[in-house]
Formats: C-alpha cells, structure tokens, sequence
C-alpha cells in the first residue's frame, strides 16, 4: 500500500474487523457528503435483512453502515459517484457480508468464552485519535455531540456496542493466529521472490497469431472428441418455467410529478455538489523506527532548499519516502477534504496555489507541501439532474410496487398448476427457459444464483416462493431435468472445433520459435534479430513477479524462467496456454543484503499478517458451514433503494 493510500485510511481499517471498525471511523472522518432523507418506503429499522443462526441482523443497523460507506465512495469519487456505479461495486451485497462474517465470528468467539470488558472499551476509545485533542480525550459531552452529529446520528451506545464487537473479533483472531511464525530463512527467500525485478526484451508468438495457418476438418474434430470425451461431460441440468414481475416494464408506467423531482432535488442538494478540491505536492520524510529529532532536521534543510528556490519535483523525486508519490516529484493529484490526515488537510487547503508550507508533522512523518492548485466547490442546476431523479424516483415506486405484488402473489401461488391463471390476470406469460446447469446463468433472465441454486432444490410439483433477478421477482417452477451425461458430437460441435483450433496454434507456435530460438540465443543484438525472423522483440521495464507482459499478460512460466535467468541471458522457447514465449533478460535488479535487513522486521509483520488472515479466512469459512443463514434480499432492496444518488 502506498503512503498516499495510507493518508487516506485511517490505520484500523486494515484489521480483518473492517465491517465494524471502519465504518464506525468512516463516521468519525470522513464529512457528510451525502443525504441519507429517505426518499422511498424503505425499511423499518427493526426489519431483519439476515438471520444468522437465530442473531437477528437489523435493516437499521445495515442502513447505518451502508449510508456511511456510500459516504466513503462519496469522498473518494466525487461527482463521478452514481447509482450505476453503486450497483457495481456492489456495496450493499459487500455490507451485508462483513455483516454475516462479524456475526458468525461473535459466535464463534462466544463459544470460546472471548469477551472484552468495560475497562478494555474505555481504553480502546481514549486511545482513538479523533477523540483526543492535544493527547487528551475530548471529555463526554464532546464525545456525545460529534456522534450526534453524524449523518445518519449515533448513540453513544451505538458506537460503543459496535466497537465492543470490533475488539471481540480481533481477540478471537489474535486467539486463533498468534502462534504463526515465520523463520528467517522464509522470510528472506519470500522478500526476494516479491521485490526482486528484471527487465525483459519479449518474443511472444502467440496462438492468435497462426489461428489463419489452420485448417481443421469435421473428421479432424470428431477423432479430438473421440479422444477427449471426458472433457466434453454435462453435467446435471434443469429446464424451469417461469412468471417475472419485469422491473423495466414496471418502472416505465411510472409517472413522477415534477413536484416530487423538486422536493427531492431540495432534500438531497448536497448529492449534486461537488466539494473544493485541492491538487497539491509533498515531499515525506517518514519518523517510523527513527529518531524524531534528527528527521526534524533533514526535514527542515530540504525546507531552506525548497524555499530558496530549488525545483520540488526534483526533491521529492530525490528525497520523499512516499512511494506512491515520489515517481511523480511528488504530486497527489486533486483531492477533497477527508482525503488525507487532518494535519496534512488542515495545512494544505490554507494555502494558495503556488505556496509551500513549513513543516507539517503527522502519524507518517514530516510533509513539506506544495499547493498546485485549487477548485471552487460547484452545485449542478435541476435541469442538468431532472432526468436522472425522474428515473430514479420512477424506480423506486416501481420497486415498491412489483414488491407488494410479489408478496401478494405468494399467498396465491402454491403449485405449477396456479402460474398461467396469474399470468393472465397480470396481462403477461408464463415463460420457459432453455437447460441449464446449477452454475450457468438462467436463459431468459442471466445471472440469477438464487433462481439457479432454488430450480436444483425444488422437487416434482413444486414452485418456488418470490426470487431475486436482475429482471424482477420471479416464480418458478422445474419443467424437465436431464441427469448428467456425455452429449453427443453435434451438442458441442463448435467448442471441439475450437479446442482443435488452438491446440494446434499453440504447436505452431511451439515450432516456429523453435526455428528461432538458435538464432536469437546468439545473436549480439537481440531486437535485430528478431526482426530480421519476421517477429517483435518488446521491452519491459524492471517488473516484478506477477507483472502483465506485453501480449501475454501474467504469465507463471515465464516468471519461473525470466527470473532463473541470469542478466543477458536468453531462454529458450516456453510454452503458455497461449503460446510460446522467447524472452531475453536485459537486467537484473536484486534484493541486497542491507535492502533485506532494513525491511526485515517490518516486512516479517506483514507476511504474518496476510498468512493470519488466510488461516482467520479460512477458519471463519468452516465455522459458517455450521450455521444456518438466511437472508431477506428483500429488505436489503428496500434499504438501498432509499438511498440512491
């Protein structure tokens, strides 16, 4: 993680508590750049959107949290945050998740006796630093009026309780990982693996490119079945019938007053303006595991040199200690308040564009700042939204709508025989889908796992209550099911001609870098040579493991080779799913004795702690098998959508 992304997060939000600790923080630091006024019916707070082996998980509490994290992106997007993109990022299906995994950890912690007392808590709260002003906690009252303060408001009680729960799973998890270690010799072979680097000159002849040399005929395919049948097996598939609530149709007879699009426009104005902004430079000295006093003072000679005229860029490309910034002399990009630590905020949105301030000492280190420039803060006029809040606002109703008659309609339907008679009441049909298996998308309505998972519950005469699909509620019933089998040739003609199609790509592949790779081993210029075999030689910056590389992308084979390669070394051909690969080392960039023992201890703590969170992951998964857990995605619906941009 870069510094500027640790600016940017406060540092408990990289526990594995992040439901809890880092929504409670978002709360704390982040300023309210979203109305959270209800628009739609919603929820009520009381509303149970999962049950986690009798622990209720309350639409209240769900709201709290995905109100703050909409906030969250809020900061981070801007303007540019939408309801499509909500939708993609899947905020909500995220929030609820980290609800369900907290819940199932309590459990698990309850029944290993792990609690946290009062005097854990207190502790724990004096120690937070927007709670504290000059190393002192802020007092009650305070405390209680910046929780009140926030947009949706916390109680004291509220923020307490919830942090309880943070500091009960990172017991449960200390618990469960403190023992894991990782020995010396581990530690330095796995830091080498993951910061030493090569430069590459790249030779990729890939399948694609000899896809037009290929000539396959139906005999050709057919002995490739015959001899792959096994590969071609089907497993077991079901054909649904079917009755959808279609949303978009639904949402298409809506029609929206324009009083209600400017009562919503009023309510929810801080949605359409886009804060000041701020694009500013620093150089970083960082006072983690050094001597304060003696950082002060390198801080405050390059600050001589800065303000006696020396170019920054050039500094910070020479001297910071951001990583992520440094490269770019030192440039954080725009950025809105709540981005970075408060001190940093404070000093940088002071300044004028052009200025540099003194020293600025935060939980990082030392910042010199260089502000670049500003921007004004801008509200967007109804007219440029009307159409926007017009289609939002029509969805809603419309959601509701197809919801209610949803909820009506289970009381009706019972069995296969009760769908056409409804159909024909609502003016729509019945519809039936193509075979699928249990882990394909559901033809005529796509991705819908809960409609896929239910077609392979369901038994003979049976239809299903009310389902969520990207079309809308739906009911369905299994129409015919075919047990798994191998299809014949025609059934997959075209796959089996494909796979005859690459395979022997990649062998031609495979023969003409042969043909080459003579060539190209020996030859003084490299690029040259591979010209002159009619291919491209492409270069590469120092990469690491794991880097994409032109043409290839990532590739494990040739990282085990590229990096086993010495520097001016050639290999010779290896073989991809894609193709063959000739590469050439043009340098090698190793971890140094001192670069090891420098980062040791602080690398030694982040590899234990990704291990302890695999081991947490993992143990966490086996304990939720044991539960039982259901959600209503109903609730969830109704929560969300109150809360659109």
């Amino acid at each position: 993680m870069t510094m500027l992304d640790r600016m940017r997060r406060h540092k408990n939000w990289l526990k594995w508590s992040l439901a809890v600790v880092v929504l409670t923080f978002v709360l704390l630091y982040i300023p309210d750049f979203v109305s959270t006024t209800p628009t739609g019916t919603g929820a009520a707070r009381g509303e149970v959107v999962a049950d986690v082996d009798g622990h209720q998980l309350t639409a209240g509490d769900f709201q709290q949290r995905y109100v703050a994290q909409i906030q969250a992106y809020r900061t981070q997007f801007g303007g540019g945050l939408n309801s499509a993109l909500l939708r993609q990022l899947g905020i909500d299906q995220q929030i609820l998740s980290q609800m369900i995994e907290e819940q199932v950890a309590l459990i698990e912690a309850d029944r290993h006796g792990i609690r946290v007392s009062d005097d854990e808590l207190a502790q724990q709260i004096f120690a937070i630093p927007g709670l504290q002003e000059n190393g002192q906690f802020i007092g009650e009252a305070r405390y209680e009026q910046l929780l009140q303060s926030q947009n949706p408001p916390m109680t004291k009680g509220q923020f307490e309780e919830n942090l309880r729960r943070s500091l009960i799973v990172d017991k449960l998890r200390s618990a469960l990982t403190d023992w894991m270690a990782v020995a010396d010799s581990e530690l330095e072979r796995e830091y080498k693996q993951r910061n030493e680097k090569v430069k590459l000159q790249i030779v990729a002849l890939t399948a694609e490119r000899f896809r037009d040399k290929v000539t396959v005929t139906d005999a050709d395919v057919a002995a490739h079945f015959e001899s792959h049948k096994a590969e071609y097996r089907l497993g077991e598939q079901r054909k649904i019938r079917y009755l959808v609530l279609d949303r978009d149709q639904a949402r298409q007879k809506v029609v929206v007053p324009p009083s209600d699009i400017q009562r919503y426009y009023n309510d929810n104005m801080q949605q359409y303006q886009t804060p000041e902004q701020i694009r500013a430079s620093h150089i970083l000295l960082e006072t983690a595991g050094k001597d304060e006093a003696t950082v002060r003072k390198q801080a405050e000679a390059i600050l001589k040199q800065v303000k006696s005229g020396a170019d920054f860029a050039a500094l910070a490309k020479s001297v910071s200690e951001d990583k992520g910034s440094k490269a770019n002399g030192g440039d954080l990009d725009y950025f809105g308040r709540g981005r970075m630590v408060p001190e940093f905020e404070e000093t940088a949105f002071k300044l004028q564009p052009g200025q540099i301030s003194d020293l600025v000492k935060s939980q990082f280190g030392f910042h010199i700042i260089k502000l670049v420039d500003k921007r004004a803060g801008s509200t967007r006029v109804l007219d440029e939204v009307r159409g926007q809040i017009q289609q939002q606002l029509a969805a809603q109703i419309a959601d509701q709508q197809i919801t209610d008659r949803a909820r009506q309609l289970e009381a009706r339907i019972d069995d296969p025989g009760d769908l056409d008679p409804v159909a024909k009441e609502l003016g729509v049909m019945v519809q039936e889908s193509g075979f699928f298996q249990r882990e394909d998308p559901v033809p005529g309505l796509g991705a819908a796992p809960s409609v896929a998972t239910e077609a392979f519950r369901l038994t003979d005469g049976q239809v299903s209550k009310a389902l969520a699909s990207a079309r809308g509620p739906v009911f369905v019933t299994v129409s015919e099911k075919k047990d798994p089998y191998v299809p014949k040739l025609e059934e997959v003609k075209d796959r089996a001609r494909e796979d005859v199609i690459r395979a022997r790509a990649t062998e031609l592949s495979r023969q003409r870098a042969t043909a080459i790779a003579a060539a190209l081993k020996t030859a003084p210029n490299f690029a040259a040579a591979a010209k002159a075999q009619g291919v491209e030689a492409k270069d590469t910056e120092l990469i690491a493991r794991a880097s994409a590389l032109p043409d290839i992308g990532v590739s494990p084979e040739v990282d085990k080779v590229a990096f086993g390669l010495p520097a001016l070394g050639v290999s010779d051909p290896i073989q991809t799913s894609d193709g063959t690969i000739i590469v050439r080392v043009v340098e090698r960039d190793e971890v140094t004795p001192a670069e090891f023992r420098q980062a040791k201890e602080a690398f030694r703590a982040e590899l234990l702690n990704e291990r302890r969170g695999r081991f947490f992951t993992a143990y966490m998964t086996k304990a939720r098998e044991r539960l039982t857990i259901e959600v209503d995605a109903d609730v969830v619906r109704r929560v969300t959508a109150t809360y659109q941009l």
